[in-house]
């Protein structure tokens, strides 16, 4: 059995983040041969030093949606990551996202403009999946016919259980999402818009265009990252705050504390489990010594609630300060997209108070985790409340 994940995906896999952390907090799993790391300390380390622990994604002959992902800025290294990440910067600056927050809030007050009299639905299907593939789908010039098929291969890519590399679900996935980027990569170069995918198609770096890959690698990364963080974010928000009746009745009276309750939010049920290294050179870790070229795990999720950095680490807290938690990750590849999804965590929360009053998650219903070691969300989250 490997040990570092528990069967099935549990709703809570904390418990099982203490056990790894007081008693094997770097640990080598012998079937896949990679190493998993527990500790927050040794989590940040991992996430921060690229010299020694290199983001390249399976080696130089990637397979699978690793093909997706070869060139783009998750599995880069510096200086190429740099120079990369400088061409997005200016669209996910907090003034080019605050900008967005109109439209962002029209969308929410749409979505539950359908729901708001039903007095029940399922928050994910209804507001937290739509929300964040509309958002992104705009940005990137996606017609709204696709967005399904968007959303579809974004599940495909975080799932860990049903689509296994070199899987039939996952190799078809990866087939369809090139052959679909590539059309609307050709389609952007002869009618360029005002989209983010055509801006990339201009820009140059050094006198030089981005590669198709690059460009596979820009589109791919903005479809997943685009939405599963922020879908997620706005799930585990209203389940933390379910779960701590006084904390939400709090957020109704003073709205201004949601962006910190969100910053707890994103520590105790971090979006992001975990993220994937490997080895440029021999490191120790914890009194461990991994050889270089070998895969690395570093399990956000579980620094998220170590105690050594956090007090009273598995109380959700909406005061808690600092709250130096890695739900974006650290260094240079700290997440690009983290005000957009801060932006739309905020603003979805706000209508959800001020709109359905009395919201709750509705009892009768066993909430099941989506079916990935790397996100952490709710497969459907089914609410209630009093309509107006």
């Amino acid at each position: 059995m490997d040990v570092t994940q528990p069967a099935g995906y549990p709703l809570d896999p904390f418990p099982h983040y203490e056990v790894m952390r007081t008693t094997a907090p770097v640990f080598q799993d012998d079937r896949s041969g990679s190493w998993h790391v527990f500790r927050y300390d040794d989590v940040q380390r991992v996430l921060s030093e690229h010299a020694t622990f290199s983001s390249r994604m399976g080696g130089d002959n990637p397979s699978g949606t690793g093909q997706l992902f070869a060139a783009s800025l998750i599995t880069a290294d510096p200086p190429r990551h740099r120079q990369l990440r400088s061409l997005v910067t200016q669209a996910f600056t907090p003034k080019a996202v605050d900008a967005l927050g109109p439209r962002i809030a029209g969308l929410t007050d749409e979505l539950l403009d359908a729901i708001a009299m039903s007095g029940s639905a399922d928050l994910i299907r209804d507001l937290a999946y739509p929300l964040p593939v509309i958002v992104i789908s705009e940005l990137m010039g996606i017609p709204a016919e696709d967005r399904e098929r968007f959303k579809h291969w974004s599940d495909v890519i975080v799932s860990q259980t049903r689509t296994g590399p070199g899987s039939e679900i996952q190799d078809t996935t990866t087939s369809e999402m090139v052959e679909y980027f590539m059309a609307l990569i050709d389609q952007r170069r002869s009618r360029p818009g005002t989209d983010l995918i055509s801006s990339l198609l201009a820009a140059e770096i050094d006198g030089q265009k981005l590669t198709v890959p690059e460009l596979l690698g820009f589109c791919s990364l903005l479809l997943v990252a685009g939405n599963e963080t922020t879908t997620n974010l706005i799930g585990n928000a209203v389940l933390c705050l379910a779960e701590s009746p006084a904390a939400f009745e709090r957020l109704r009276v003073e709205p201004t504390l949601i962006p910190q309750a969100l910053e707890e939010v994103l520590r105790f049920r971090s979006p992001v489990q975990s993220m994937y290294r490997v080895t440029a050179a021999e490191a120790t870790v914890g009194g461990q010594q991994i050889p270089a070229g070998a895969p690395v795990v570093a399990w956000i999720g579980s620094a998220n609630r170590d105690g050594e950095q956090f007090q009273r680490a598995a109380d959700f807290d909406i005061d808690r300060s600092p709250n130096r938690h890695l739900a974006f990750g650290h260094g240079i590849h700290f997440c690009l997209g983290a005000p957009l999804a801060r932006l739309e965590a905020k603003i979805a929360l706000e209508a959800l108070l001020t709109r359905l009053p009395g919201l709750s998650v509705a009892p009768e219903n066993e909430l099941e985790r989506m079916e990935s070691s790397i996100v952490y969300g709710l497969k459907e989250l089914p609410v209630r409340w009093q309509p107006a």
